[in-house]
């Protein structure tokens, strides 16, 4: 059976355990794969809402630009375009002035009015000297027919970016368009309500002066630090948008999602490998079972035959009148009785466990009294165990509640464990029946100072066919049906048995019945 079993073992390793582990081994190495994509994903979709709001900004700017080249070229004259410009300052908060240039090194500026002097002609010129690359990059851009814009950094009380463009001036009299702004107020109304829309319930998105790290917008009420990912405004240098999921961040989401995943898996790895264990245990169950099956067979068939050959042999030498005397002819007859009645407990226990087993054992609950149960068996087996050199006895406590039991089934569970303290005396041979009371309970009570059980085997002693599968205690007959029908008499009434042995210092069975409280 061993052998057996290992094949068994090993199969279920190669076909469940083994995948598992390189299933699992191989998720948790992708794991971390997986969710660096899910992070990318994450950045892009950020990246995409960062974006839009940059395009915006940049459409509003290229608006103005547009609505200033449309007035030159309505109205070319100087004179008459001066008013149209300072109209247009006016009605733009976040414009504190609006000028052009003639050409990069030209001394002619023409400025928008304004109600406070923010810019004197030196700090333009100035502004426009360092800024001589950008714009020569937008000659470039408009060369190629593309009208960019540049923002430039002004030294102006730190906080006004300077948008210069190249004009469609007819007369050619102003190349270089300038506008100056104020970053917070064209942050505040004009791009409050596009970051807004897209901040949605998802998101929130701050506007930050890079620094000094002041936060000058933000889609909440609080300060919002820690965003997750920012990008540099196009047209606001030194500002930057930054954007923050709201409750977790993506850090926190994927390593949500990476425990989450890592727990299924050791999840599903341990309800495969469970089912693996079971699967085996079962099987292992099944098989021990088969080999309790061979073994009962055996058994049963070895001690029918035995009885059966020897009433043959004893019958057979009588019938023949090979006996010559009486007193020889009475001891045959007497083992013949004897033989015929252990045949008879053999075959009534097999049927007892029959109908158990179909579930037709039926029990007639009456009023019994557990002295006179015992009583009546010690009296019927006095003289055969004193005869096989045992001593029996049993002690009586009076006064017992009576208890709804069936007679019969309980002196046979009571002739069960006698016979079972018979095949296990060993050297010691004595056998007491005992009655008692325990709380709310009586008991009968059956010790030997046998050989005892071991704690391994106490388990499995009332399983069906089971039997001691070692030393001397192998060798004893029976058909492992026994403490098997007790226990389920026992169940039957509602009670219970307890068990106290230990190897080399015998045995104690006790059956405990419950009493009816009036």
């Amino acid at each position: 059976m061993n052998k057996t079993l290992k094949k068994i073992a090993a199969v279920l390793v190669i076909i469940i355990l083994l995948p598992v582990v390189f299933f699992s081994v191989y998720e948790i190495s992708t794991l971390n794969k997986n969710e660096e994509v899910l992070k990318g994903v994450y950045n892009k979709q950020l990246d995409a809402i960062l974006y839009s709001v940059n395009q915006y900004s940049d459409d509003i700017v290229s608006s103005w630009r547009s609505n200033i080249n449309l007035q030159f070229l309505e109205q070319p004259s100087r004179d008459k375009y001066k008013t149209t410009i300072d109209s247009i300052v006016k009605f733009n908060s976040a414009i504190q002035y609006l000028f052009f240039v003639d050409s990069l090194n030209s001394h002619k500026y023409n400025f928008s009015i304004s109600k406070n002097r923010l810019i004197d002609t030196v700090e333009l010129r100035n502004v426009f000297k360092n800024a001589k690359d950008k714009i020569k990059k937008l000659y470039t851009y408009k060369r190629g027919g593309f009208y960019k814009i540049e923002p430039i950094e002004t030294p102006i009380n730190n906080k006004y970016i300077l948008l210069i463009f190249l004009t469609n001036d007819p007369v050619k009299e102003y190349n270089i368009a300038g506008v100056l702004i104020d970053p917070g107020k064209f942050v505040e109304n004009y791009l409050s309500q596009k970051i807004q829309s897209v901040a949605e319930d998802q998101f929130i998105l701050t506007v930050n002066e890079s620094h000094s790290g002041n936060q000058i917008y933000s889609t909440e009420q609080s300060k919002i630090e820690n965003v997750q990912q920012q990008k540099a405004l196009w047209l606001l240098p030194n500002y930057y948008l930054g954007i923050k999921f709201k409750g977790k961040t993506v850090e926190e989401l994927v390593n949500e999602r990476s425990s989450t995943n890592l727990i299924l898996i050791l999840v599903l790895s341990v309800l495969l490998i469970s089912a693996g264990i079971i699967v085996f245990i079962n099987i292992k169950k099944e098989i021990e079972l088969s080999q309790l099956k061979a073994d009962f067979v055996s058994n049963v068939s070895h001690e029918i035959k035995t009885p059966l050959a020897l009433i043959s042999m004893f019958a057979e030498t009588l019938e023949k009148g090979r006996v010559k005397t009486e007193e020889k002819k009475n001891e045959y007859y007497s083992i013949i009785i004897q033989e015929t009645n252990r045949l008879g407990k053999i075959v009534n226990k097999i049927l007892s466990f029959s109908k158990i087993e179909a579930g037709k054992r039926l029990y007639n609950l009456t009023e019994t009294d557990v002295n006179k149960v015992v009583e009546n068996v010690y009296s019927t087996y006095k003289f055969h165990l004193n005869n096989n050199g045992f001593d029996f006895n049993y002690e009586l406590q009076p006064n017992l509640p009576i208890v709804k039991a069936d007679e019969e089934a309980i002196s046979e569970a009571v002739i069960n464990l006698i016979d079972n303290a018979v095949k296990y005396s060993g050297n010691i041979k004595s056998i007491k029946i005992f009655t008692g009371r325990k709380n709310d309970s009586v008991f009968i009570a059956v010790e030997d100072k046998g050989i005892g059980i071991s704690e391994k085997d106490k388990k499995k002693i009332f399983d069906k066919f089971f039997r001691v599968q070692s030393g001397d205690v192998y060798n004893s007959k029976g058909t492992g049906l026994g403490l098997t029908i007790v226990k389920h008499i026992m169940d039957a009434h509602n009670g219970k048995i307890e068990l106290n042995s230990q190897l080399g210092n015998g045995s104690t069975f006790k059956l405990i019945f419950n009493v009816d409280k009036k």
